[in-house]
């Protein structure tokens, strides 16, 4: 059975669940994807998968989202669709290329088992604005021995934003940055995120991949490639998690859970059951906002998209929230010892926001 997948560039439940509703009487398999949320109809056709990808697809007026007629109307539009190749062809035209894993040659870890090691992590802002200059000027001043990149190289990753809006922030902390790709610039990951890793690091650009720093193991996760049972990144990451430690950091662009604009994550799933209560901390950036969530068997989630694009507001009311800011550019100063890591939020100016102790199992 074939799926239909509709990405939508705003955010919109309720239209999530009306096209759900008109698809789904229709009898079709459906993945709607609005703020990311993955809702399904199981239905006897069998039609192939219409796709617009992240930030290009549908923008409906108000008056246009009203009432059932239209969504069934939608509804066959969609099914029309797939009976004319050139309109496929259209809707597919921003898809991701699939990954191509290759073995981690190009980022390293460092420092040994017992000396504490610094490491700041902060996502979306490489967008060629003052404030990601000068958010990054502080996290080069600290000197630290890595820097973990959420995602994101503004407007859509293309190879010339990757030289000046990453280049251009980030040129100090190029050679000590762990990258994941981010929703925006992960389509063009072929001439962009790729290409531009490699001339950094002289070697081909992992989709995934793991280092060790100071004693834990660091994953870098990729929320945009294929994640789910069954899927290579998956058995991967599996793989990786094999021992008793819980002295692991995971990070990756969409979080799992947020109180911010964009909200849960339900398709990274997968990425988070296999690490929850085996890694004691997990990074996320796509919300432009600082978020610190209670911890969930042991695993504390951390949102740190604050990196000088935009902000987003917090549901400040969210009972799973520790922490948030919404306001600040701001990133994480996380600080890793044998034991337990030491995570505090810090914005441009130099001011702690929050701080924290993460414990882990060495």
């Amino acid at each position: 059975m074939c799926r239909v997948r509709v990405f939508f560039a705003e955010d919109d439940r309720k239209l999530g669940r009306l096209l759900k509703r008109g698809l789904g009487e229709l009898g079709m398999r459906v993945d709607v994807y609005v703020r990311y949320l993955r809702e399904k109809v199981d239905g006897p056709f069998g039609v192939c998968a219409i796709e617009t990808v992240h930030g290009t697809g549908y923008r409906l007026p108000a008056s246009a989202r009203r009432g059932a007629a239209f969504v069934r109307a939608l509804a066959a539009v969609l099914v029309l669709s797939v009976l004319v190749p050139t309109t496929f062809a259209l809707l597919r035209r921003h898809a991701a290329p699939p990954p191509r894993p290759v073995a981690n040659h190009a980022f390293h870890g460092v420092g040994g088992d017992r000396r504490p090691v610094v490491v700041w992590a902060l996502g979306d802002g490489a967008a060629g604005k003052p404030a990601a200059t000068w958010l990054a000027a502080r996290v080069a001043a600290d000197r630290p021995a890595r820097v973990l990149y959420l995602g994101d190289v503004y407007e859509s990753g293309t190879a010339e934003e990757f030289r000046e809006h990453m280049g251009g922030a980030y040129g100090r902390l190029l050679s000590r940055i762990l990258p994941t790709p981010g929703n925006h610039d992960w389509p063009k990951h072929l001439t962009g995120y790729d290409p531009y890793w490699k001339r950094i690091t002289g070697a081909a650009t992992p989709p995934w991949y793991a280092v060790r720093i100071g004693g834990w193991q660091v994953l870098s996760l990729n929320s945009e490639a294929p994640h789910d049972d069954g899927s290579a990144q998956l058995r991967w990451l599996r793989r990786q998690l094999r021992g008793r430690s819980t002295c692991r950091l995971a990070f990756w662009h969409r979080p799992r859970f947020s109180a911010g604009r964009h909200g849960d994550q339900d398709d990274v799933g997968p990425l988070w059951n296999a690490l929850v209560g085996r890694a004691a901390l997990v990074l996320n950036g796509h919300d432009h906002d600082v978020q610190r969530l209670h911890p969930i068997e042991g695993t504390t989630e951390l949102v740190s998209g604050a990196g000088g694009e935009s902000h987003y507001a917090v549901d400040a009311d969210d009972e799973r929230l520790a922490f948030a800011d919404d306001r600040a550019d701001a990133a994480l100063r996380l600080v890793l010892h044998p034991r337990h890591a030491d995570v505090a939020v810090v914005d441009a100016g130099g001011r702690v926001l929050d701080r924290s102790s993460a414990p882990c199992a060495g």
